[in-house]
């Protein structure tokens, strides 16, 4: 396979789960961007735009979004799960389904609407035969929305989205994914899953830059969300900036109310290409294979505890796990020190490998687990 990456021989980068290294075009691609801007200037903005609208584009093939249309590109996960949580128009007593075991992103938006009433039931799925099926049974007549992650940011446990989002539909409660432990390592179908919602960062396993997320809204939800950033950028008549009685835009380019941030764009969009190039197929199949070499030599090791599932349907690109007699955080602090890159994370050592990552990297790191000792 082509060498996407360059990095330095001695770092085994296990982190895409939390922020990812750049693929080489992606780094060419902000080289370029700035020593254009530093040339010309802005000279070639509508270039900049085309670029925009190629980002989204490819946000849409990613996700199988019907339209470019119902892609808005936003600052963060979190910026995006707060349009939904405070555009909604709740009621009092209304509430909202969510695992437990969420991240704070997607648990703290929810419970910031306390104060107008709403109830969040955090349902413990960890430990759970079907942790879908805990969910549905959490749902009562007043549940207005599910949120979920499609794999647990800790454990690694991965969703099946589809039977979630056919009983939302059944019960017309709203699906909100935050997808930003799957995109650009596994295969997603927005509408196969019937959500309503997703959101995804761009610096995890889509290899871009921190500060640009995905926000999904579907078409036959967006009027339901109540605007609560206005801008020049947001209107239906862009770039007319003397009209008086403007409308917000019909696609989901009301919730972008200011300039578009086009270095991150540029950085992204380049690095969708890779991911696209490589095929999203075969992406999925070697970041579960990277995945599974891990899980099978760390369950085959009598002092390791795995904390993630050992189903295969229920896992992704995460594996974490404990060693026995050790502390986690010092195991994590000596194997960052060796030059593999990983998180403490849910009280153990969190390995993400993605598609690049070689073989040789994985066993160097499991030999390293293996001969650590306090």
């Amino acid at each position: 396979m082509k060498n996407y990456f360059q990095l330095d021989e001695n770092i085994i980068h296990l982190n895409h789960a939390a922020v990812a290294p750049w693929p080489i075009a992606t780094s060419e691609a902000v080289k370029a961007f700035a020593e254009e801007n530093s040339r010309v200037g802005s000279r070639h903005y509508e270039r900049w735009l085309e670029n925009e609208a190629q980002l989204k584009n490819r946000l849409a093939r990613l996700i199988n979004a019907p339209s470019s249309d119902d892609i808005a590109l936003l600052k963060s996960t979190s910026e995006g799960l707060s349009f939904i949580a405070h555009g909604l128009p709740w009621k009092d007593g209304d509430n909202i389904v969510i695992p437990a075991e969420e991240f704070p992103s997607n648990r703290m938006v929810w419970q910031s609407l306390k104060n107008r009433g709403v109830e969040v039931r955090r349902i413990a799925i960890s430990q759970q035969p079907s942790p879908e099926q805990a969910l549905i049974d959490a749902f009562d007549d007043n549940t207005r929305l599910l949120s979920v992650s499609s794999v647990q940011y800790a454990s690694g446990l991965r969703m099946d989205l589809v039977p979630l989002g056919n009983a939302c539909k059944q019960q017309q409660i709203l699906f909100c994914v935050d997808a930003i432990q799957s995109l650009g390592a596994l295969r997603f179908d927005a509408q196969k899953v019937q959500a309503d919602f997703v959101v995804a960062d761009g610096h995890k396993w889509m290899l871009g830059p921190e500060g640009l997320a995905l926000f999904y809204c579907a078409e036959a939800v967006r009027d339901q969300l109540q605007l609560s950033e206005y801008g020049w950028h947001m209107v239906e008549n862009l770039g007319d900036f003397d009209q008086v009685d403007w409308q917000p835009a019909s696609s989901a380019r009301r919730f972008e109310c200011g300039s578009p941030n086009m270095t991150a764009v540029a950085a992204l969009n380049a690095s969708l290409d890779v991911l696209l190039e490589v095929g999203m197929e075969q992406v999925e199949t070697l970041v579960l294979e990277n995945a599974s070499v891990l899980f099978d030599a760390l369950s085959a090791a009598d002092d390791i505890e795995l904390l993630t599932p050992a189903e295969v349907s229920k896992r992704a690109g995460i594996i974490t796990f404990r060693k026995k007699g050790v502390s986690s955080e010092a195991l994590y602090n000596y194997l960052q020190q060796q030059g593999v890159i990983c998180a403490f994370r849910g009280g153990g050592i969190r390995l993400s490998p993605h598609f690049h990552t070689t073989r040789p990297q994985l066993l160097k790191t499991l030999d390293l687990v293996k001969k650590y000792a306090v």
